[in-house]
């Protein structure tokens, strides 16, 4: 048997005798087990003793999961390690399953209806069926199989009982008066840590005494909001509040959604129409342009979230491509500098120290050029002002 390195020997010795079954994104399975690790890519004994090599992007969310225990060292789970930065950028992610859905209380008199999928609590205050609740539960809990995919360290949230709390209001003028903004299909509530929601946002409607779910309805703000509400609450730090929290959200937004599968591979196409146009099929955007003014670099990273959201259109946008530069595009595209950038936030390193890892070693003038070029290549001109 080989393993990594003979320091990853026992670790290994653990894990590679056992023959398990493998899936991969097109849920297509094989039983092998796994000898080693070679980059990004698994080297698989199969029964018949033949080994076989087998990238590990298109290897299922569980399977990268467990390459990742295999590679680990013990003894490394300080702040930042012990997470997912070391799996690969998904292609595909979907939620394939029947989502598996609870009642846990009906009370007419009160108006309050709670139900349950696996990692989602929906408080509601009409009745609903259970099979509209698995309806929209898909989109719930893709977005969040989508989110913990990300090899961004993304394991934030208030849970309460290992559920994030969702409140579903009827009536759109019941949210407005909880709270939620007027021209809103959702909203996240930081301080409660909870995401309310109209329940016309998710294609659910009365029909007769009950209610039914339109299956073609979808909003980007509730990928979006959903992605702010498992953000670490780290990365709402000086240095990454405003042009990263709202660029990833956007990046969860904008990524295609279908029947419970994010499309992934290729999704910057989806950016570059949604930031300068009205997105894909007009399906809404930030209608930019293709030659788009900022202020300098480092005002825009750190101005504060109050000023960020003055002119949201723009910010949002441009924190979208920004982000996306660092995701897929800084350096060898491996997102090296933002993984090293959000294991410092974890270790509640923020301000100029966390930034500076973004920049390594660049200066912002330089870090401009880079961003320029990069997105030059796309069809996207960035004017950055003079600092």
């Amino acid at each position: 048997m080989r393993s990594l390195s003979y320091s990853f020997f026992f670790l290994a010795l653990a894990h590679a005798a056992d023959v398990r079954s493998w899936t991969d994104i097109q849920n297509r399975k094989i039983e092998a087990a796994l000898l080693r690790v070679e980059d990004k890519t698994v080297i698989l004994k199969l029964k018949d003793g033949r080994e076989v090599s087998y990238p590990l992007a298109k290897l299922s969310l569980a399977d990268c999961k467990y390459v990742e225990e295999f590679r680990r060292l013990p003894g490394s789970e300080k702040p930042g390690e012990g997470l997912n930065f070391n799996l690969p950028w998904p292609e595909r992610v979907k939620f394939g399953e029947d989502p598996e859905v609870n009642t846990v209380e009906e009370d007419a008199e009160k108006k309050r209806f709670i139900y349950e999928s696996a990692n989602y609590r929906y408080v509601c205050d009409v009745r609903l069926s259970k099979s509209v609740v698995k309806g929209f539960a898909v989109m719930f809990e893709a977005t969040h199989l989508y989110c913990r995919s990300l090899p961004l360290g993304i394991n934030g949230g208030k849970a309460v009982d290992d559920k994030h709390q969702i409140l579903l209001f009827e009536k759109f003028d019941d949210y407005v008066k909880a709270g939620g903004p007027p021209s809103s299909a959702g909203v996240f509530i930081g301080g409660k840590g909870v995401v309310m929601v109209p329940l016309t946002s998710l294609g659910v409607r009365p029909v007769g005494s009950g209610y039914m779910l339109d299956r073609d309805k979808s909003s980007k703000t509730l990928p979006h909001e959903l992605a702010h509400q498992l953000t670490p609450e780290s990365y709402f730090a000086k240095g990454a509040m405003g042009w990263f929290t709202e660029g990833l959200a956007e990046y969860v937004a904008v990524t295609p959604y279908r029947s419970g599968a994010f499309s992934v591979r290729g999704n910057q196409k989806d950016i570059f129409d949604y930031v300068t146009g009205f997105g894909s099929k007009d399906m809404g955007g930030r209608a930019l342009g293709t030659k788009i003014g900022l202020p300098a670099l480092r005002t825009f990273m750190f101005q504060d979230y109050g000023e960020f959201l003055e002119q949201p259109q723009i910010n949002y946008g441009c924190g979208l491509l920004i982000t996306t530069y660092f995701f897929h595009m800084d350096g060898e595209g491996d997102g090296k500098r933002i993984k090293a950038f959000l294991k410092a936030l974890h270790e509640d390193v923020a301000g100029e120290k966390a930034v500076d890892l973004l920049l390594d070693g660049r200066s912002f003038d330089q870090l401009e050029e880079d961003i320029v070029k990069a997105w030059s290549r796309k069809g996207v001109d960035f004017i950055f002002a003079k600092g």
